[in-house]
């Protein structure tokens, strides 16, 4: 038992510890355990898991699950898409937290997302190209991750880091990977994530542009989720607070009683004053020091 209770102290004190990245990390990959092998357990297809948790194309679908304009950002296709989603989210996190607060990154991850699924479904339901295709679904961080690279990108432009013999800035990936989508899609055969990525682009260009002329457009979410996550942690007692009245006597305060004793030291003291110290007697002397001692 002992040996358990330290074990959850220790995972519960790394997981306290570890950066805002890391952790919505750790989320992502236990979410994508969590679907496929509950799918194995119940014989059922990881799809039918997901469906309450993608974003659907469709206006009905989506008003009925709103949330999924959220969770749809945790839920991965296979391996692979979850892999490389989560090294780019580690590695554009490190330039981010390196400026800016935990919080303020997780509000560029989930504005992110929001903006992202916004893009998706406008583009599904406005655009004709799209009006005889198959109903479709939006999953993947890969909005989220488009907002913090374009987010960091457009703020601090020419930060640099050195791969092999070269010297890349990160507007030059940002750069790289917007025009990379904007020719995938219409061969590509991932429309819908790459309007996606625009529209996670697009919030963290606007965003990071806010902050340089010195308006913060996410302080609104970022109270709208700590009033949420309030909700949910146990409130405080206040401890009681002791009350001490005066009470009014009209009787009239009778002086302390002088003790015997403190009488006897006035005694000495007195004599002490009028006659010196060496007029005291042995057996006072002793009697003031153990007086002195005592006190």
């Amino acid at each position: 038992m002992w040996e358990l209770k330290m074990t959850q102290g220790n995972l519960a004190y790394q997981w306290k510890v570890q950066s805002i990245a890391i952790k919505l990390i750790v989320i992502n990959v236990l979410v994508f355990l969590l679907i496929n092998i509950g799918a194995f357990l119940f014989k059922t297809s990881a799809g039918s898991l997901m469906r309450w948790f993608v974003l659907p194309e469709g206006v009905v679908d989506f008003i009925v699950q709103p949330w999924s304009f959220l969770t749809y950002s945790f839920i991965h296709f296979d391996f692979f898409h979850l892999l490389f989603n989560m090294i780019w989210l580690h590695f554009f996190s490190r330039f981010v937290l390196n400026i800016f607060t935990p919080k303020r990154f997780l509000t560029v991850y989930l504005l992110g997302a929001i903006a992202g699924g916004l893009m998706y479904v406008l583009s599904y339901n406005v655009f004709p190209v799209f009006e005889d295709g198959l109903p479709s679904v939006l999953l993947g961080a890969s909005a989220s991750v488009t907002a913090i690279m374009v987010f960091i990108a457009t703020h601090s432009p020419n930060t640099a880091f050195r791969l092999f013999n070269w010297t890349i800035k990160l507007w030059h990936i940002a750069l790289f990977i917007f025009v990379y989508d904007l020719i995938r899609l219409p061969i590509g055969g991932n429309a819908g994530g790459m309007l996606a990525h625009f529209g996670g682009a697009v919030f963290g260009y606007i965003y990071a542009r806010q902050l340089l002329k010195g308006n913060d457009i996410g302080v609104g979410f970022e109270n709208l989720v700590d009033w949420f996550t309030n909700l949910f942690k146990p409130k405080k007692e206040k401890p009681f607070k002791t009350v001490h009245r005066n009470k009014k006597s009209t009787t009239t305060k009778r002086p302390p009683t002088v003790s015997a004793h403190q009488r006897k030291v006035d005694a000495i003291l007195d004599k002490i004053g009028k006659s010196g110290y060496e007029s005291l007697s042995k057996a006072e002397k002793d009697f003031l020091f153990k007086s002195g001692k005592d006190n």
